[in-house]
């Protein structure tokens, strides 16, 4: 019982990993980007974005080993930046 247990330390800590990943990501692909990309693209402004996904990535850091319910926020709050904001503002 102990490699199981063992095992899924694992991939918890994989999964809590990807999650940090997947924020410093989009923390710093936002901030790279210029202001006016977004009001022009119609989605909210980068001050909003990078609170959002700096509080993200706190979140994600602090829960890195498990997978908690803020985790799971942490890693939608990403998810959609990278899936509806990015595109919409990769062209300015």
């Amino acid at each position: 019982m102990s490699f199981l247990a063992s095992a899924q330390a694992l991939v918890f800590f994989a999964l809590s990993a990807l999650v940090l990943g997947m924020c410093a990501y989009a923390v710093v692909d936002a901030a790279r980007r210029p202001a006016g990309a977004f009001t022009a693209a119609g989605k909210r402004t980068k001050n909003f974005w990078l609170v959002v996904l700096g509080i993200a990535a706190a979140v994600a850091f602090a829960s890195l080993g498990g997978i908690g319910f803020l985790a799971i926020i942490a890693a939608v709050a990403a998810g959609v930046y990278l899936a509806d904001v990015k595109p919409a503002i990769t062209p300015y």
